[in-house]
């Protein structure tokens, strides 16, 4: 059997810290909804932020191994965090207040869409040495 290709690894990675992530996230959303009485888009936008800090730490320690300093990897990350976090926003906003579909799938759906953002960005432009851009 082959060894895992880099990509691969960096997508396998990726998603195990994501789902950790996701975990920060999700719980937030869910506690301040059921139990703090939150809006699902504030508190949604609170959980992307918790969970947001988890990823910036185990994806670049473990996902890219970046020896990028941070100074540099930090503010790419924001960057991409802060499009990842307009999205979730549009995102959950369309798909809640407009289109009344429940929170939950609704979010489900979000972070499909921002797992594909986040990836590529991050890989190609955060945690690359040196950057495409």
């Amino acid at each position: 059997m082959s060894e895992p290709t880099d990509i691969t690894r960096e997508m396998r990675l990726f998603v195990v810290v994501g789902l950790v992530a996701a975990a920060a996230h999700y719980g937030t959303l869910i506690g301040l909804v059921e139990r703090g009485g939150w809006g699902p888009v504030p508190a949604t936008l609170a959980g992307y932020l918790a969970g947001g800090a988890i990823s910036y730490v185990l994806n670049r320690r473990l996902t890219w191994q970046s020896e990028r300093p941070h100074a540099e990897a930090t503010w790419r990350f924001a960057l991409v965090a802060a499009v990842g976090f307009a999205l979730t926003g549009v995102f959950m906003y369309v798909l809640t207040e407009r289109l009344d579909l429940p929170y939950l799938p609704a979010q489900v759906a979000t972070t499909g869409v921002v797992l594909v953002w986040s990836f590529l960005a991050n890989k190609l432009w955060t945690f690359a040495v040196p950057p495409i851009v």
